[in-house]
């Protein structure tokens, strides 16, 4: 049986998924299930502990930023949440997306084929 999906608006700079969005501030709004959700959250959780090691590295004079596995596995996965929000995403919140520019135009033509709506 499939999850039904609601809506949820995201604030991406604290990592926030608000199920209303009356007094909050959001970024993008997305129709998900809760395992999505679960999902984003999970993906949140790991970024910021990835970003935790980050400016624990950083402090380390003598290693350069790409030389850091902390912040290519940081880069990593802000694509992958911005991916997953392009995915359920509405057509505002993926036009955003695209204006930014941080995907690649490859992967939004093949999410228009394949039917982003069907994760």
């Amino acid at each position: 049986m499939d999850e039904p999906k609601h809506s949820y608006f995201i604030n991406i700079q604290s990592h926030e998924i608000f199920s209303e969005p009356n007094g909050v501030e959001w970024d993008f709004k997305i129709d998900a299930t809760e395992s999505q959700v679960a999902a984003l959250e999970w993906m949140f959780d790991k970024t910021d502990e990835t970003d935790w090691e980050s400016y624990f590295r950083a402090h380390i004079p003598y290693l350069e930023y790409h030389h850091q596995p902390q912040n290519k596995e940081y880069d990593l996965r802000i694509l992958l949440i911005y991916s997953l929000l392009y995915y359920l995403g509405d057509e505002k919140s993926r036009a955003h997306i695209r204006e930014m520019g941080i995907l690649s135009e490859d992967f939004v033509n093949e999410q228009a084929i394949l039917g982003y709506r069907e994760f």
